[in-house]
């Protein structure tokens, strides 16, 4: 499996010289020092970079008017945008807790995991229920097109697996979510799931897509359509295939709920389409038409009311234990 955090480790291990001519002709208080500093980075590597990190990182911060462990900008590759943000509940549980692994919206060139309307709401519901609550970022349009940011978050969801143990977390127990273009990328990997397994990520529990910011690719480009789109995907008709959901859905696809906003009447058709389309492929699919517009879709989920217990509704049905936790 292609594990992304263990080429860091080689390239340094390689940097190490441990040859006698390496070791400074000086005092031995320097060659004691010197042998000190070696067994550090050898002790470094072997935690790995993502334990040293989160050791490292991991605080207490307040979220909304919630206390939560924080452990933030942990890398699940090279790249300064291959990073997450992982709050976890002060106490662990009983029981090792579900995750939530969301992706940022931002038109596919813009975003951070760490904006309030990706975060607040949803860590001070979900934490202290009991869930792990991961936010990702990932590399940006030019740097990288979208469906090579749909890699980056399966990587992301691979590296999550391998270290939820250490967090008390389930890798068995993960629901994706994502706003606008971040719900583009996760329901293009739960169209097709070997996009994340050829990563290494194993199978989750379900998709939430909160406005997607595209379902049909070639459907809108070949229309009227917002200059983002030109940027993102180009005038290759190739690629707005390779990059559209629906053209990739495939059976023994997990559960999806697309959220849309009922003003914008494109959103819910769209998204009605493609659960049609899931259905007949032998997938369970629902569309959730919510009252709002675009970004309070994502910044209001969260908060009491309707529009989370319509999520919660969805999100429940998938596991008992997940239900289990959010009836606290």
């Amino acid at each position: 499996m292609d594990r992304p955090a263990t080429a860091p480790r080689a390239h340094a291990a390689a940097r190490i010289q441990t040859s006698p001519a390496a070791i400074p002709a000086a005092t031995p208080a320097a060659i004691l020092a010197w042998l000190l500093a070696t067994l550090l980075i050898l002790a470094c590597l072997a935690l790995g970079p993502a334990q040293a990190q989160a050791q490292a990182a991991e605080r207490v911060v307040t979220v909304g008017d919630v206390k939560v462990r924080l452990i933030s900008g942990l890398a699940y590759g090279p790249g300064k945008l291959q990073k997450m943000d992982v709050y976890l509940p002060l106490e662990p549980g009983a029981q090792a807790a579900p995750v939530i692994l969301m992706a940022h919206g931002g038109g596919w060139r813009r975003g951070d995991k760490s904006m309030s309307g990706v975060v607040d709401n949803k860590v001070a519901r979900w934490v202290p229920k009991g869930f792990v609550f991961i936010s990702v970022n990932y590399p940006m349009v030019p740097e990288a097109d979208p469906v090579q940011q749909a890699e980056h978050v399966a990587r992301a969801i691979a590296a999550a697996q391998d270290s939820a143990a250490g967090w008390g977390a389930d890798p068995a127990r993960f629901i994706l979510m994502g706003h606008s273009a971040g719900a583009h990328l996760v329901s293009l990997l739960n169209a097709d799931p070997a996009r994340a397994r050829q990563v290494g990520a194993e199978p989750w529990l379900g998709t939430v897509s909160l406005d997607s910011g595209a379902l049909d690719v070639p459907q809108i480009m070949e229309h009227r359509h917002a200059k983002l789109y030109d940027t993102a995907f180009g005038a290759d008709p190739t690629f707005w295939q390779a990059a559209s959901q629906i053209h990739h859905l495939t059976q023994g696809m997990k559960p999806w709920q697309g959220v849309c906003s009922d003003p914008r009447l494109a959103s819910c058709a769209t998204n009605r389409d493609y659960a049609a389309k899931s259905k007949a492929l032998g997938a369970r699919a629902e569309v959730l038409p919510i009252d709002l517009g675009h970004g309070k879709i994502n910044f209001e989920l969260g908060e009491p009311g309707a529009y989370t217990d319509a999520v919660e509704k969805f999100m429940a049905s998938l596991d008992e234990r997940v239900k289990a936790l959010l009836q606290r």
